[in-house]
Formats: C-alpha cells, structure tokens, sequence
C-alpha cells in the first residue's frame, strides 16, 4: 500500500459529509473541553493545595456516569440521537458560562466547583452513550471501526492543544484564578461549533437504526447480554482497572507537577499535552485497522500498566514526559479498540444500551479510583501510587487474558520479540 493510500485508508470515514460535520464541531469542542478540564484542576489546586480534594472534583464529574451512563444509553436507543446530542451540548455550555462567569467576577468556592462537576457529569452520561453510537448512524457498519478511532483521535487532538493553550492562557493573567475563568468562558463558546455541526447534518443521510421498544427493563436487557459474551467480559474486566486505576492522570499529574518537579501551570500543561500526543498517534494507529480484536484490548492494557509503572521512575520532568507519549499511545489503542470491540460487534437495537454499560465500566470506575488514588498520593507520595496503579491495570489485563482462555477453551500466547503482544488464540490439537 503506498503512503498516499494508506493516508486515505486512515482518514476514510470523512468521506461522509455528515461525519465530517460532526468531526469539525468536535475538534472545536474538545479543545475547550481539554482547556476547561487544565483549568478546572488548577483551580481546585490553587484553592485548595489538596490532591484529595482533587480526586473529588474528579470522581464527582464521574459519579453520575457510574449511577446513570447505562440509563443514558437506554434514551440513545430510545429517542433520535442527533437531537439528545444538541441537548446535552448546548447544557454543557450553559453550564461553563455559569462557572466562568463566578471565576471571573471572584465569587467562585470550592463547593460551586464541587456543584459543577457532579452537574455536568449528569449531563455527560447521557451525552457520551448518545454520541458514541451515533457514528454508527452516521458511516454505517463499513467504516464504524475507523470512525470510532478517528473520534479518539479528534479527542486527543483537543488533548494536544486544549492543555497548552489553557497553560499558557492562565499563565498570562496576574490571577491564576482569574485566567482560569476566561478559559471556561472560551470552552462554553466553543460548543457552538459542535451544535453549529449537529444542526447541518442532513437526516436522510443517515443510516437511521431500528429503535428499542418503550417500557421498562432496558437496562437489564443489555447487562443479560453482556453476561452471554466472555469476549465481552474479558474486555470489561480490563478496561475496569484500566479506567478506575491506570488513568488517573488528571489526579497524578498536577500533584507530579507541582510536588515532584516543583513546576507551574505552564509545565502542567505541556506534559498534559506530550501524553496527548502519544495518545493521537495511538488513535490513528487503530484508525488504519480494519477489524477490531480483543487481545490488542488485553495486549494493550498490560503494557499500559507496565509503561505506567517504569515512568514513576523517570528522575526528571523530560524523561517523565518521553514516558508519558508511549504510555498514551499504548492507552489510546487500548481504549479506542475496546470501544470498537463493543460497538461492531452487537446488533443495531443495542448498541446504545452496550456503549452505556462500557462507559460505566471504563468511566464508572473513576468516582471510585480517584479520591482513592489522590488519598494514596498524600499517604505514600505520588510515585508509588502510580506504580501501584500501573501494577493493578496490568494484573488485571493478565487475568483478564487467562480467564477468557479457560473459560472459551483457547490458550495465552505471548511474544517478547518483534511485536511484543499476548493473544488468546484457539488451541492446537
């Protein structure tokens, strides 16, 4: 395949004018989402000097994904996903409008924060199950794998540029509060290019799905179906360590900042923004595959875990981040996969219901793992709680791995050469 086919073959999925209409809202959106989230942690830290209080903002923002995202998934197979998704983002901007307006005049406290997040978590679990499955609305099953990555690969792009630009914006004013308010005015702008999108789509193009049936027991029906599939299982079981233990960075991060290599907003931000550009080359990597495949989930997560734990080793901020932009690239092709696996491998009518059971299980996690690990960084430092973090996603994905091979009648094979990897492939005779 020459270069310019495989460019082509990677970028597929914006042949389709409703698809790149979404993606252009989104590359908008999540700079100002990835800007807000820089600011919003710095704040809590410039208020507070407490990485606990950290891990509660954060688990808050995610405790409604634990208690609502299979919920949220029911609505997405239920109602027109297009119209919940201009819903859910015009809230978020209304929302950021509030808490940059409070920043900004000097009337904002920690227990308004606190509000905030748990409100706009609420309105992400319905949000993220709604626009996770309408891809498939939007490109069809031919190019749903390569949609879903070039969606992680828009996230991430935002990931690059919203943490360096949020930095650096913070950094200009003479108030570290004060700058902090002006980047959550510039998010809640910023989600008039996602609405803007939303609205342009044309409805005949889509490839609209059979709805599910009103009445009760939609959840139920999709958590029976994931029991049916150890596949599946195996994949949950990984990305629940993986979400909950592994990618508590928007914890580690500022407190390795500022406890560690004794930096500013600025420096957080650039780190933020290296691990992000590991984390795109990860997305388009699984861009340019064709088919999405377990043990890249499994293979993916225990290297993850690995790379986690040898970078809370690295003595300096620059060796710190080298580490970082691997271990990103290895969690984005871990993640984007697994969201491929869950999504093109269920039946139309439930695919909303089974992307909400995955957000529970990869986001649900973070309410629970976050105030822990910001708890561990106060009680055994930062570095040790990382490798502990590490430690755990990599177990997790190694049992994970052993227990789909016992349970589907296959066996583990691992390679440390070459391409190191470990697949659960069908037994020999």
């Amino acid at each position: 395949m020459s270069e310019s086919d495989s460019i082509r073959s990677t970028f597929r999925s914006l042949r389709n004018r409703n698809y790149r209409l979404f993606a252009a809202g989104q590359v908008v959106s999540n700079t100002g989402t990835w800007m807000q989230r820089i600011a919003q942690d710095w704040l809590v830290l410039t208020l507070t000097h407490s990485g606990t209080a950290l891990g509660v903002v954060t688990a808050l923002q995610f405790l409604p994904i634990l208690l609502f995202s299979v919920w949220g998934g029911v609505l997405a197979d239920r109602f027109p996903k297009r119209t919940m998704l201009m819903i859910t983002q015009s809230s978020m901007g209304v929302l950021s409008v509030i808490l940059g307006v409070l920043t900004v005049s000097g009337h904002i406290t920690e227990w308004q924060i606190y509000a905030f997040a748990l409100l706009l978590g609420v309105v992400t679990a319905a949000d993220t199950p709604a626009r996770q499955s309408f891809v498939a609305e939007m490109v069809g099953a031919a190019d749903l794998q390569n949609a879903v990555s070039l969606n992680a690969a828009n996230f991430n792009l935002g990931r690059v540029v919203g943490p360096a630009v949020a930095g650096l914006l913070i950094g200009l004013f003479a108030s570290e509060v004060t700058g902090s308010g002006w980047v959550f005015l510039i998010n809640a702008v910023s989600y008039v290019a996602v609405v803007t999108g939303l609205a342009l789509i044309r409805k005949r193009d889509l490839h609209t799905q059979k709805r599910a049936r009103p009445g009760r027991g939609g959840q139920r029906e999709a958590f029976r179906y994931v029991l049916t599939r150890p596949d599946l299982l195996a994949v949950l079981c990984a990305v629940s360590m993986f979400g909950t233990f592994g990618l508590n960075f928007p914890v580690l991060l500022p407190l390795y900042t500022t406890q560690v290599f004794h930096s500013g907003a600025s420096a957080y931000g650039v780190i933020s923004a290296v691990m992000a550009v590991g984390s795109l080359f990860g997305a388009l990597l699984a861009a340019r595959r064709k088919v999405a495949r377990v043990r890249m989930v499994l293979g993916g997560a225990f290297l993850f875990g690995l790379l986690e734990m040898v970078g809370s080793t690295m003595p300096g901020i620059t060796s710190y981040a080298v580490v970082l932009a691997v271990t990103g690239l290895a969690g984005l092709t871990t993640a984007t996969t697994a969201n491929a696996v869950m999504q093109t491998s269920v039946a139309a009518e439930l695919r909303g219901r089974v992307t909400g059971v995955y957000v529970l299980v990869f986001m649900g996690g973070t309410p629970l793992g976050s105030p822990i690990v910001g708890w561990l960084a106060g009680q055994i430092g930062v570095r040790w709680t990382q490798t502990l973090c590490g430690a755990i996603t990599a177990a997790a994905a190694l049992g994970a791995a052993y227990w789909l091979a016992r349970t589907t009648d296959r066996q583990i094979q691992t390679r440390l050469l070459a391409r190191p990897h470990i697949a659960v492939v069908a037994r020999t005779a």
